[in-house]
């Protein structure tokens, strides 16, 4: 089994779900908060770079979802540094072991990476916010109403 650096939003449920999944299999997931890391670009392109840059990003962050941030229309250049800036733009989790690493926690691509056996794999898009598409009213929490602008506790943001 595989011990996994896992870089996530603290918090998220989204993650944590993927975490869960990761324990469930056996591997050991070691979590590191993807605001804290001290990101650069050769840092973060070591995870990024060979996928397209829309597939970059977090397309469930408000500034995305309110067509503020355009991922399509970013030169590379600028897309690095809106996610330098910005760490929770980074589609999540970037995912290391040794010298590899996955953004992004498409079921198919991390079974075929570090296996996922004898796990009960759950339906949909595990990235997707555990929220819904209505955000965090549709859930009927309030544990984040106060976080609602900036989303700091939400599973998909």
């Amino acid at each position: 089994m595989a011990v996994v650096t896992f870089y996530e939003k603290p918090g998220c449920k989204g993650n944590l779900r993927q975490k869960t999944l990761l324990a469930a299999a056996g591997h050991t997931v070691q979590a590191k908060s993807l605001k804290a890391e001290a990101w650069t670009a050769d840092r973060l392109l070591a995870f990024l770079g060979k996928q397209p840059i829309v597939s970059w990003f977090n397309q469930a962050a408000p500034a995305i979802k309110s067509g503020e941030i355009i991922p399509e229309n970013l030169g590379f250049e600028h897309a690095v540094q809106l996610l330098l800036e910005n760490p929770l733009l980074i589609r999540r989790p970037l995912m290391e072991i040794g010298e590899e690493r996955m953004v992004g926690f498409d079921i198919a691509a991390v079974d075929a990476w570090i296996g996922l056996k004898n796990v009960e794999l759950p339906e949909g898009n595990i990235e997707a916010c555990v929220h819904g598409p209505e955000g965090h009213g549709s859930c009927g929490s309030h544990e984040h109403e106060a976080e609602e602008s900036s989303h700091d506790s939400c599973g998909g943001h």
